[in-house]
């Protein structure tokens, strides 16, 4: 999972042959569709891009690109019909369509995002994915939770974990004050341009959403806009709880959810966004001290601030009490 939140929606249509086995009749009338919906004409994009998919039924990207015209054309009944289709089609959801299935309801209620999904999102993603995320939308993760550390004064880490490490500006910002750095994301386009910087001492493709427990304890675990690609924290909660070293810190960024909104909501950006109330009742569960909460805008999105927790917890020197152990919350 990249380290940055970079709100990107699918604007392209996929060729047929990347989904199915293709047909020249299919694809043009596919063309016509998209050339159609660019000129404001959905129903017309509608009714061809259903029989190019007449022609080609195990397209997921084509039944992708009709939801999101029927959802837009005001037909939701039949957009959900649609993104339920993709899911048959691709389990893995490489596209999301369970995410904009979900965001269809009244009120979204899916807690966890699909790991394929994120992996397909950033691999397509990484090489434009510094010059958009930096110049286009100003995002400050990296910088604004180094500021907390070092406002906290805490200034040296001999092992430090950047997890969603993406390209590797979390890791820059860091490294001057980092012993051993290592990064952990899950696409490997991200991490073929964070491996170009050499900043990281070891970099490894690995599901932050699922990872194991075990190995070195760490005095710095970072998160710089990871959180909003997970969704339900209990887990990850409790492994950060059991791999960082009795009085270190895990320090990572979040998308605030306003008070009396719930724990964590799925929004249209298809990012989630965390109460504090949230965060501080898992960082107590899993043996971390009261975490420091800091407000800044982390980014711009559709022209719009992004209003965002940067926390700091530190880990509890005493050992966990059964009830409340790091590692059960990790395994639950």
């Amino acid at each position: 999972m990249t380290g940055t939140g970079t709100g990107v929606r699918r604007s392209h249509l996929m060729t047929i042959h990347e989904f199915s086995s293709g047909d020249l009749i299919a694809d043009r009338r596919a063309d016509y569709a998209l050339a159609l919906a660019g000129s404001g004409d959905l129903p017309a994009a509608i009714d061809l891009m259903n029989q190019a998919l007449d022609l080609v039924p195990g397209w997921a990207a084509g039944w992708f690109r009709l939801a999101e015209w029927q959802e837009a054309a005001g037909d939701t009944d039949a957009a959900r019909d649609s993104w339920r289709r993709v899911v048959q089609i691709d389990p893995a959801d490489r596209l999301g369509a369970g995410l904009r299935l979900d965001l269809a309801r009244t009120v979204p209620v899916t807690e966890a995002m699909p790991a394929a999904f994120v992996e397909t999102l950033f691999d397509q993603y990484a090489e434009r994915f510094e010059t958009s995320l930096v110049d286009q939308l100003g995002y400050q993760g990296p910088a604004q939770i180094v500021e907390a550390l070092l406002l906290a004064g805490r200034t040296r880490f001999e092992r430090v974990l950047d997890l969603g490490c993406g390209t590797g500006l979390m890791g820059q910002a860091i490294r001057p004050h980092a012993g051993w750095l290592e990064g952990y994301d899950i696409s490997g386009r991200m991490l073929a341009q964070a491996r170009v910087k050499g900043v990281y001492d070891a970099l490894h493709k690995r599901d932050v959403s699922r990872l194991e427990l075990g190995g070195a304890g760490f005095d710095l675990i970072l998160a710089a806009d990871v959180f909003i690609y997970v969704g339900a924290l209990e887990q990850i909660m409790g492994w950060a709880a059991a791999s960082v070293s009795p009085g270190g810190v895990l320090a990572f960024t979040l998308e605030e959810l306003p008070e009396g909104e719930g724990d964590l909501r799925l929004r249209p950006s298809r990012r989630y966004a965390h109460s504090a109330d949230y965060v501080e009742k898992l960082l107590e569960q899993a043996g971390f001290g009261a975490p420091s909460f800091s407000r800044a805008t982390l980014r711009m999105d559709a022209g719009q601030p992004v209003s965002g927790l940067t926390v700091l917890a530190v880990r509890a020197t005493q050992p966990f009490r059964r009830e409340t152990d790091g590692e059960e919350m990790a395994s639950a």
